[in-house]
């Protein structure tokens, strides 16, 4: 109580926080229940039947989930590997520019971060569509017959790659751009002295000081690796049936369980999933970065 009334003010001025954080993440995990319960709106979660794991096994029955896990797994690796590359090597770009213009830069990087995956999705469509699409009109200016981009499914994995990194460059390159203006810079001058170029000093400087913030952003992001994108597998592409063998995601395939057949269980195992996997891999994951090096891990 003492402490209590020593923090108080803080206490209260972190309260909105605290509320929003035991509302929307600690009142919903009354749901868990859902994944083990054949659920009926008229009975309500805690009088359902319960039925054990058949949720679990109807959700890992047939060839469709292999399918949706090796898509999502394969998709979220690619987004981890190049996004991470790719933002990094913006954030070093970014601090050789003049500071009269980074804050342009910064600024033209960060939109695409604001932009909803619906208003995407139709200028995705624009560029994309049969008949009046960009890229097919310009393809018919050199002869080419025009490409039905929403019924070719083997396009798809380059074009989601794309979508993905445009998407989350500017988000990634801030942050990694922000750690970098926190390196001493006369480390960078004995370099100059030394006769190290702006490659060099990236590769033996920037890099290794900021390894930790790389390392801290690929654990929580591989925490999400069973999530997926929901706006960017289903507003791009369409919801393109002929598209399932290379844009079918776990989310994806849930959402059209959930709207075909109703099934709750179903899809509470779904996430339940997801949220044990990604934990998990978390866990693991710190643990093999703290065993290389302790001072790199999260926690």
């Amino acid at each position: 109580m003492r402490i209590f009334k020593k923090n108080f003010s803080l206490t209260l001025l972190a309260f909105p926080g605290i509320a929003l954080l035991f509302i929307f993440d600690y009142v919903p995990l009354y749901g868990l229940l859902l994944p083990f319960k054949d659920y009926k709106y008229d009975l309500g979660i805690w009088n359902s039947p319960w039925v054990g794991f058949d949720n679990f096994q109807f959700l890992f029955k047939g060839d469709v989930i292999q399918r949706v896990l090796r898509n999502t797994l394969l998709y979220n690796l690619a987004f981890i590997t190049l996004g991470t590359m790719i933002s990094v090597t913006f954030a070093l770009m970014l601090r050789e520019i003049s500071k009269r213009f980074v804050k342009v830069y910064q600024t033209v990087l960060f939109i695409p971060y604001f932009i909803s995956w619906v208003v995407a999705g139709f200028a995705f469509r624009a560029l994309l569509d049969m008949e009046y699409g960009v890229l097919n009109k310009g393809l018919e200016l050199f002869g080419i017959a025009p490409i039905m981009w929403y019924n070719e499914p083997g396009y798809w994995p380059v074009i989601l790659i794309v979508g993905a990194v445009w998407k989350g460059l500017g988000y990634g390159a801030v942050i990694y751009y922000a750690a970098l203006m926190g390196v001493d810079s006369e480390y960078y001058e004995a370099a100059r002295i030394d006769g190290a170029g702006k490659l060099r000093q990236a590769i033996s400087i920037s890099i290794p000081i900021i390894k930790p913030i790389i390392i801290m952003m690929v654990i929580l992001q591989i925490g999400k690796i069973f999530y997926s994108d929901f706006g960017l597998f289903y507003n791009v592409t369409l919801n393109s049936s002929s598209l399932y063998a290379t844009t079918d995601v776990i989310d994806t395939f849930v959402y059209r369980s959930l709207v075909d057949m109703g099934d709750i269980g179903m899809a509470g195992a779904a996430g339940f999933f997801q949220s044990t996997v990604g934990f998990t891999l978390v866990i693991l994951t710190n643990y093999i970065v703290r065993k290389i090096n302790r001072e790199n891990s999260l926690f």
